[in-house]
């Protein structure tokens, strides 16, 4: 087994109680930074009625209002005229970021330079969790515009010893693979599977390739989705979770739960109301908390930011890696969670379906689904396309069957509402490019509610 190494030995082995004592040190730091600093927060604990002092430690947080996206779109131009979440002057802006604007107007953040410092440390944690070194050569099939993630990656890796070869895209050519022998690639699910398919057809197998680690984030997927490109790229594929607002949670090699950095994000789990915290173990709507080192400055921070995502704390304990920050499951959008019938379910529960073993012999990962309301008031129909390597070779009834077992497993309300045809699936089947996400611009729409 090889040795396990840390960016930060310190601070990612510091045992539970120092660790927690750290937290509440700069959970009262940020609170205090934020109301002398920025003019969001100043108005919004005078707003509420609420002492900066009050607040020492992390369960105070739940004392305070929780913002969202909304919150920083209205408050920021053309609402008003001045961001009124900056919290340094200009002279101390490095640069200005956006987000993908995919849910409204894009939310605008500020960085300092020791901001893009705490922002690499990481993801230099992560990259060096998952067993990356120096030598290492890798490719990173994400936007280096105005979102954060890749610039970040990429100045995480001059400190590690890492060569970043930066496509931005994963339509590279597959020369870059032959002649620059990159060991890792970061992208998503279904654009490194695109890639692979690309690669065969040049007569390179993926898993005869230098790629040694896989990298993913950029949205929630399907285990099964993972365990099906770690097949056939023939490496171990790991998880990230990052975002403009400074989350940057990775797994270890462990490949069990992405790993919190604790020391510079506080993230609580809340109750469907937004009123409590739930316990470990327990599914809620993940919140966010900028923390800043005691004497730091910082562009934009954030304190209780609804991320719109659910997720669960898997566990406290210390990891057989030999870090101590906590580790959650693999965040999933609130905003492609559905409900039918009473009975939530989520765009992953759908590509779990698709992503069954016995499926992949059929198809080519590639899917939509779209809901329409049925003829009777309560009726809902769920029509999910899927597209097949060879619509001619494919068994349809069995890709079906796998489909509605995986799907309904969990979920036994649903499938009575199914027996009682309350609640129809009508399978659509295409043959490669022929799905409707094709004919769209941006990132593709898996699961549509037209009700």
């Amino acid at each position: 087994m090889s040795e396990i190494k840390y960016t930060n030995q310190e601070i990612e082995m510091m045992g539970r109680n120092e660790l927690d004592e750290l937290v509440d040190e700069r959970v009262k730091y940020t609170v205090n930074y934020a109301y002398k600093n920025s003019p969001f927060y100043r108005k919004w604990f005078d707003r509420n009625s609420i002492n900066p002092s009050d607040i020492q430690s992390h369960e105070d947080l739940l004392h305070l209002p929780i913002i969202s996206g909304d919150t920083i779109r209205h408050n920021q131009p053309p609402e008003t005229n001045y961001f009124e979440f900056k919290s340094v002057g200009w002279e101390d802006v490095f640069t200005v970021h956006e987000t993908s604007g995919t849910s409204g107007v894009p939310k605008s953040f500020f960085l300092t330079w020791k901001d893009w410092e705490r922002f690499a440390e990481k993801y230099k944690r992560t990259f060096t969790s998952q067993g990356f070194g120096p030598g290492d050569r890798v490719v990173v099939c994400a936007s280096y515009g105005m979102n954060v993630g890749a610039n970040t990656m990429t100045l995480a890796a001059r400190d590690i010893g890492m060569s970043i070869i930066p496509e931005g895209k994963c339509t590279f050519p597959v020369r870059v693979i032959t002649s620059y022998e990159p060991t890792g690639i970061v992208g998503n699910v279904f654009k490194l599977l695109r890639l692979a398919n690309r690669m065969k057809k040049e007569g390179l197998e993926p898993s005869d390739s230098s790629i040694e680690r896989l990298v993913v984030g950029g949205e929630s997927f399907a285990e099964e989705a993972r365990d099906y490109l770690s097949e056939i790229w023939g490496c171990n594929v790991f998880n990230t979770y990052g975002s403009t607002e400074g989350t940057m949670c990775g797994e270890c090699s462990e490949i069990n739960g992405l790993h919190v950095p604790e020391d510079f994000v506080h993230l609580d789990v809340y109750d469907p109301n937004m009123k409590e915290f739930v316990n470990d173990g327990e599914c809620g709507r993940s919140v966010l908390t900028t923390l800043l080192p005691v004497g730091a400055k910082c562009g934009t921070l954030l304190i209780n930011y609804d991320t719109e995502d659910t997720t669960i704390v898997r566990t406290r304990q210390k990891c057989s890696c030999g870090r101590t920050h906590m580790k959650i499951d693999n965040p999933q959008r609130e905003a492609e969670t559905f409900w039918v019938r009473g009975t939530p379910f989520n765009r992953v529960d759908i590509e779990r379906g698709v992503f069954q073993r016995e499926n992949m012999e059929y198809l080519t990962g590639e899917y939509e689904s779209f809901l329409y309301s049925g003829n009777d008031e309560d009726e809902t129909i769920m029509r999910v396309s899927l597209e097949c390597i060879d619509p001619k070779k494919c068994d349809y009834e069995v890709v079906k069957e796998n489909f509605l077992k995986s799907f309904f497993h969990h979920k036994p309300a649903l499938e009575q509402a199914y027996l009682d045809e309350t609640f129809s699936i009508i399978f659509n089947f295409t043959g490669p490019g022929e799905l409707e996400f094709y004919r769209m611009k941006g990132r593709p729409k898996r699961v549509v509610d037209r009700r």
